[in-house]
């Protein structure tokens, strides 16, 4: 759809599948799937249910049984669609590279994943009722979603580094400004859509698809898409990535549900219509904590922007992408990004 990682890899920013950029050789990779857990969970989170890839040993941190409870979460917010699996091999990377010290959380957006059949849904009696967040597929109601979690799932003093990726940058910043009370130290924003989407280039071809054509898509997508069995849509899935060489370690079965498209839709409605001035208000109170990653072959969030909010915060940590990395880094340079991320946070990481 539009701001999740796969977006600046498709021929029109929407719904088909990218090409290979880059391979990761095996033995490249070893080092990051070698013995490092990751657990799925799903929690019913305002009402609803949302899976969170838990990266460490540790699951629960609230209550901690083992008594070694880390000082800070690493916690991660997708793009568009918000499906974590594909965050894995960057979460994985990332906390080798973070010497395997602290928990990498990825959160799902609100009606982007479904929890398979059987599988338990964790609740609290914190959790707030889904109609209680006004519109919880859109814009604002996914804002209140995060902070929902990172208020009923994560200690009040524990230090947070909030790493938000396209649209999950938007987020980021919303966090900050609503929720001024949580620790966060850093917030880091990767490619982040947080200005004029409809106005860049993806976003003049993807504005009237998702403003105005969608709804003529719903029932194509449901017709086509809602028959298939289960194990079709596993085989097809299962063939687009490992032709993509992207590795697939946790169900990708709503990148085919017609439910979790429609939402993914939804929002990137919003975003063409909503996300149009840059939050300069925010950025200056929480400069101090602020990192941006801008590309230079992006095509959501182009050089122009980079230049624009350079020239407004001089003195802010924004930094301009050297390599060429693509906006949807997360399907062959996740490496690259995170051995970059690793750095920056270095020097916080060493005072925990």
């Amino acid at each position: 759809m539009v701001s999740f990682g796969l977006e600046s890899s498709f021929s029109s920013g929407s719904t088909a599948f990218p090409l290979p950029l880059k391979f990761v050789t095996p033995e490249m990779d070893t080092e990051i799937k070698e013995e490092i857990p990751v657990h799925e969970e799903f929690i019913l989170c305002c009402g609803v249910e949302t899976q969170v890839l838990k990266c460490g040993p540790w699951t629960d941190l609230i209550n901690n049984q083992r008594g070694t409870r880390p000082k800070l979460l690493i916690f991660i917010i997708p793009g568009n669609p918000g499906f974590p699996a594909f965050y894995v091999p960057f979460a994985k990377a990332l906390y080798s590279a973070t010497k395997r010290r602290f928990p990498i959380w990825i959160i799902s957006h609100a009606g982007h994943v479904l929890a398979p059949r059987g599988k338990k849904i964790l609740t609290t009696s914190e959790d707030s009722n889904a109609e209680e967040v006004k519109d919880i597929y859109g814009l604002r109601g996914q804002v209140e979603h995060k902070l929902a979690f990172l208020r009923t799932q994560v200690p009040k003093e524990m230090k947070l580094v909030i790493i938000g990726h396209s649209i999950g940058s938007y987020f980021s910043l919303e966090i900050l400004k609503h929720a001024p009370e949580l620790p966060v130290i850093r917030s880091i924003l990767l490619f982040p859509t947080i200005e004029r989407m409809s106005e860049s280039p993806k976003g003049r071809f993807a504005t009237p698809l998702l403003c105005w054509l969608r709804y003529a898509l719903y029932v194509p997508c449901y017709l086509l898409l809602k028959p298939w069995p289960e194990k079709i849509k596993s085989l097809v899935i299962r063939m687009a990535l490992q032709m993509m060489d992207i590795p697939r370690e946790f169900s990708c079965l709503n990148t085919l549900e017609p439910f979790c498209l429609v939402n993914a839709a939804y929002l990137g409605s919003q975003e063409m219509r909503e996300v149009v001035k840059r939050d300069n208000e925010t950025i200056k109170e929480h400069l101090p904590k602020l990192i941006f990653y801008y590309g230079t072959t992006d095509g959501w969030c182009p050089k122009e922007y980079y230049d624009n909010i350079k020239k407004d915060f001089p003195e802010a940590d924004i930094r301009l992408c050297e390599k060429k990395i693509p906006h949807a880094f997360i399907l062959n340079f996740f490496r690259e990004v995170a051995d970059m991320v690793a750095d920056w946070l270095k020097d916080d990481l060493s005072k925990m």
